[in-house]
């Protein structure tokens, strides 16, 4: 059985790691599995569920190549989506993980496996977790039964609950380097999107994992979605924005589009870079860094950091379900402040 983990060799190591814990017979109730946004932390959670419910789990570990054999009841029923002991929790309708949802999880956890030997819960996005949620989650991390694997999903630099990671053993998951990560995603990208395979295709596909980070699967959605055009629209409203160019509201308006989550996510890479720059280091976005440059040349490196902790703290406020406009406001003032005649008039 062929499996996602396959196909990306940088989570090789973590799985490796998994098929040594079985065969020591170490496998951990809960594992958290931590990464960047789109470096495959739900591949690897999907593939880790796929082998525990295996019928034949035993040669599986005993094998090479330590993957599900494809063949018994199990494999058929993941195959097609729908074996009952794998259970999937993520936000809905929200963007956070409610109390209800996990007391429906605990629920699951403590019943009896409909088909397989094991139940597997899979969290996704941990660190989104309301306060109730994340305690009724640890009193069935504090008493779990014995045929229940949870997998908690987290992305890096979401923080949850102390109590909730003591009680796992941490997946770290790394980002591949560029060529890996080149190469996954060519294998990848829809024949569609593929256009006529010219040089132009390549600039494209090396955008838009630079813009990812290197995480190939958001570098994926980035080319299928509309986030690079949205992007560069909420770019070039940002240059003219810090140049007194354009209004507040009318700067704004490309983030909002980009919604709470992506504008953020755009705005913690542009201070992750001005902050890169203050130090002398290249920055991850090229298209950007004529601004940050200029910026970084007149404030202190501290700045930037003001700015990812303004980030941290409108992601935080998202749980209240804040207006993405009034944030993009509130931040682009905050990056205006950096512009050196701005500061002068204060």
């Amino acid at each position: 059985m062929i499996t996602a983990i396959d196909s990306m060799p940088w989570l090789h190591t973590a799985w490796n790691q998994l098929i040594n814990n079985l065969r020591n017979d170490r496998l951990p109730h809960a594992l958290l599995v931590a990464g960047e946004r789109g470096v495959g932390k739900g591949d690897y959670a999907e593939a880790v569920a796929a082998l525990l419910v295996c019928d034949r789990l035993a040669s599986a570990i005993a094998d090479s190549r330590s993957a599900p054999c494809g063949q018994c009841k199990q494999c058929e029923l993941v195959a097609a989506g729908s074996h009952p002991d794998i259970r999937r929790y993520a936000p809905e309708k929200s963007r956070m993980i409610k109390v209800d949802q996990v007391r429906a999880l605990s629920a699951f956890a403590v019943a009896s496996p409909q088909v397989s030997h094991r139940k597997i819960v899979i969290v996704n996005r941990s660190d989104q977790l309301n306060i109730n949620a994340a305690n009724a989650l640890l009193k069935t991390l504090e008493e779990p039964s014995d045929d229940v694997t949870l997998l908690l999903l987290q992305e890096t630099g979401r923080p949850i609950l102390p109590t909730l990671r003591s009680r796992c053993q941490t997946v770290t998951l790394p980002t591949p380097d560029f060529a890996t990560g080149l190469t996954w995603l060519q294998q990848h990208i829809p024949e569609g999107n593929s256009g006529q395979g010219g040089a132009m295709d390549q600039e494209h596909l090396v955008q838009a994992l630079r813009l990812a980070g290197l995480a190939p699967r958001l570098a994926l959605d980035y080319l299928t979605g509309d986030f690079i055009q949205q992007r560069q629209t909420a770019l070039d409203a940002f240059r003219r924005f810090m140049k007194n160019e354009l209004s507040l509201p009318e700067a704004a308006k490309p983030l909002k589009t980009l919604g709470l989550d992506g504008s953020l996510l755009l705005m913690e890479k542009w201070a992750a870079d001005l902050a890169r720059l203050g130090v002398g280091a290249d920055p991850a976005d090229p298209e950007a860094a004529e601004m940050l440059r200029y910026l970084a040349k007149h404030n202190p490196p501290w700045r930037a950091h003001e700015l990812l902790s303004s980030v941290r703290e409108s992601r935080a406020a998202g749980i209240n379900n804040v207006s993405p406009e009034l944030e993009a406001e509130r931040l682009l003032m905050q990056w205006q402040a950096l512009m050196p005649r701005r500061r002068r008039r204060a």
